[in-house]
């Protein structure tokens, strides 16, 4: 692959020396509108965690093209975000222009602007003031990708985005991602909808621990392959030692 803006090479990630994705090669095109799917088990946001930086690789390396670890934007599931932490609907999205600013910075009106216009975008104009806490899942969605917008980022990495939203929201949201695929950024979501897969991502790489198959989505999301990855993620042994291979 050519112009490439992400790649894996004989990479092993995993917590206390066991690995949860090993030995996997493949290369992310720049511009790709990628899916990671497969059982629950197979290592799919420990990979989002390795390329952002959060995971060490336990072997091999991912090594990014024309951008560093500081430009990826990286949203995370709902569930690890600490809701009950007392900041404003404005104060959470405006925390996307960190990196011009730095984290003390001051944006003034064109960072005002800048916020409340991402905010438009996602359908929560006039939210700015609103307690986090106050949100519904789909609001608290919405501002997440409202933050995700101003982070102007060219790779962007979401995990499990619609899960626990409503359907307009995810109307919504997907619209965005097609947006950015539009753009020419780099997207890589984890997903378990397959139909969403399906209709929306060209591209996909199905784990279970290790490499099943990658490539387009309709040569990958074969019966025999989802058959495959189900049954090594049911096999896997997480009590055994660190593959030597």
């Amino acid at each position: 692959m050519d112009d490439t803006i992400l790649h894996f090479d004989n990479l092993t990630l995993g917590y206390d020396r066991h690995p949860a994705v090993h030995h996997l090669d493949y290369a992310i095109g720049a511009g790709s509108l990628v899916a990671v799917v497969g059982p629950n088990g197979a290592g799919k946001s420990t990979l989002l965690k390795g390329i952002v930086g959060r995971l060490a690789p336990l072997g091999g390396e991912i090594r990014l093209t024309g951008i560093t670890v500081s430009e990826i934007a990286y949203l995370p599931q709902q569930v690890n975000i600490d809701r009950s932490f007392p900041i404003s609907v404005f104060d959470m999205v405006a925390m996307g222009l960190w990196r011009k600013t730095g984290a003390f910075g001051q944006f003034g009106p064109d960072g005002d602007r800048k916020v409340g216009e991402a905010l438009d975008i996602v359908g929560l104009g006039g939210f700015e003031k609103r307690p986090i806490d106050t949100l519904s899942g789909g609001q608290m969605q919405r501002s997440l990708f409202a933050r995700l917008l101003l982070q102007d980022a060219r790779l962007i990495l979401l995990d499990e985005p619609f899960t626990a939203i409503d359907s307009a929201t995810v109307r919504d949201l997907k619209g965005l991602i097609h947006r950015w695929h539009g753009e020419r950024r780099t997207v890589v979501a984890v997903l378990h909808d397959l139909d969403q897969v399906r209709t929306d991502f060209p591209e996909t790489l199905l784990l279970a621990r290790e490499l099943i198959a990658a490539g387009p989505t309709e040569n990958v999301l074969s019966p025999v392959n989802l058959d495959q990855a189900r049954r090594l993620t049911e096999a896997f042994d997480d009590g055994a030692a660190i593959c030597g291979r």
